[in-house]
């Protein structure tokens, strides 16, 4: 069975050779690998990236004067300048290497939060966002007395975008909002959040963790203030990801943490901090994994982000279709604008049963609360399965999810 983008010339075949760690089974099935949601796995472009830096150019980076320590910092800041083409940002010092989304969205509110919000001030988020998106606000509301307001959302688990808008007010400093909430799949109207917020003045970050492995980004047409993703989301490596900020922000905020590279001039009386984009990147930075965030990107756009993305949505409708066949499975999450995620439930099965009875068929979903304690609250249910599609999936392996339920279902009749 082949997908329309297929036949149109997708090459699922030669990407699927492309990813070393799909040829292998697991209790004796072909491995159908649905939780990419959680975290992509990594083509030979990136593999083999990481292997000749440290073959060939590894030393540390910016203040080496021999040939090692150049070519490496010349490939680390030519990674960045790929980041920047590839959201399109207006300049590559707005590109801030970090661990990730989760690091971005903390930098973001201890470094902006604590120099331009003080007690009473909110922060907009939304009932959909991640644990990375609503925690580190709290904690700046126990430092410093915000107040972290949320916009609801419907049982389809759309954001209810005029509530969000009632909810924007003279007291509002920040909007944060995830573009692809991870528990369900919406997709949600970023473009339209923004041009409300910034009507009254008001700074938004969206948190793009699920959105830029599926969907083309570009942060100066969205016009957002930040931006946040996670490499191992993005084909690329983990512990490696990037916070873009414009730069009049970048400029006004103070130094997240203290160290080597952040500096221009140390005494003991006082530190001169270096510009941006290093302000914000202390210490020894992840050479070889930034380099080879690169390589994941290069990879990436030379499928097509579009491509990609006709293909997953093909992926959904068939697996949404397939699912809503089977007897007692709740969709959760059925918005008109989806990614490619699919969380569901299965009357009297905890979904932990389910993940661990089709990982004995080879089938790889996540069950749990997904890092979403309050969508799940929200929905009345302690945790779902959730299958999430990429860009190396197929019919064959949907077609094994479900008819893995369908085996589960009877085992537990």
């Amino acid at each position: 069975m082949t997908t329309a983008t297929e036949r149109a010339g997708y090459p699922l075949e030669r990407i699927r050779n492309d990813f070393p760690i799909l040829q292998q089974s697991i209790h004796g099935h072909p491995l159908a690998y649905l939780d990419n949601a959680a975290s992509t796995q990594k083509p030979r472009a990136v593999i083999d990236c990481i292997r000749r830096v440290y073959e060939t150019d590894y030393s540390n980076v910016h203040r080496g004067v021999h040939s090692l320590s150049q070519r490496a910092t010349d490939r680390y800041e030519a990674a960045r300048c790929r980041l920047q083409a590839f959201l399109k940002a207006r300049h590559s010092h707005e590109i801030i290497f970090v661990r990730g989304a989760t690091e971005g969205i903390n930098l973001v509110a201890q470094s902006f939060g604590r120099s331009h919000l003080k007690a009473g001030d909110e922060i907009l988020i939304t009932a959909m966002e991640h644990h990375a998106n609503i925690v580190p606000w709290q904690m700046l509301s126990e430092q410093i007395g915000t107040r972290l307001v949320v916009a609801p959302i419907d049982r389809q688990g759309e954001l209810q975008l005029d509530a969000l808008i009632d909810r924007l007010s003279a007291k509002t400093r920040l909007v944060a909002v995830t573009q692809v909430s991870n528990a369900l799949g919406t997709i949600n109207p970023v473009r339209e959040i923004i041009e409300q917020a910034h009507a009254r003045g008001i700074p938004v970050l969206v948190d793009g963790a699920q959105a830029v492995p599926h969907l083309a980004v570009d942060v100066t047409a969205l016009d957002c203030d930040f931006y946040v993703l996670s490499g191992h989301k993005l084909y690329g490596p983990s512990g490696i990801g990037v916070l873009y900020g414009k730069e009049q922000w970048l400029k006004a905020m103070p130094p997240y943490q203290g160290g080597g590279d952040m500096i221009r001039r140390v005494t003991f009386e006082k530190t001169e901090y270096n510009g941006l984009p290093y302000k914000f990147e202390a210490g020894t930075p992840n050479i070889v994994d930034t380099i080879a965030l690169g390589a994941a990107v290069d990879y990436l756009e030379a499928i097509g982000l579009d491509a990609i993305a006709a293909h997953e949505a093909e992926l959904l409708a068939y697996a949404t279709r397939r699912a809503l066949e089977i007897p007692g499975l709740t969709l959760i999450g059925t918005a008109r604008h989806k990614g490619a995620i699919l969380s569901f439930t299965l009357d009297r099965i905890h979904p932990h049963d389910i993940g661990t009875l089709l990982d004995m068929q080879g089938i790889a979903i996540r069950a749990g609360h997904h890092c979403a304690m309050p969508v799940m609250d929200f929905f009345g249910v302690p945790a779902t399965a959730r299958a999430s599609f990429g860009l190396y999936n197929t019919l064959a392996e949907v077609d094994a999810l479900m008819d893995g339920l369908g085996e589960i279902i009877k085992v537990f009749r």
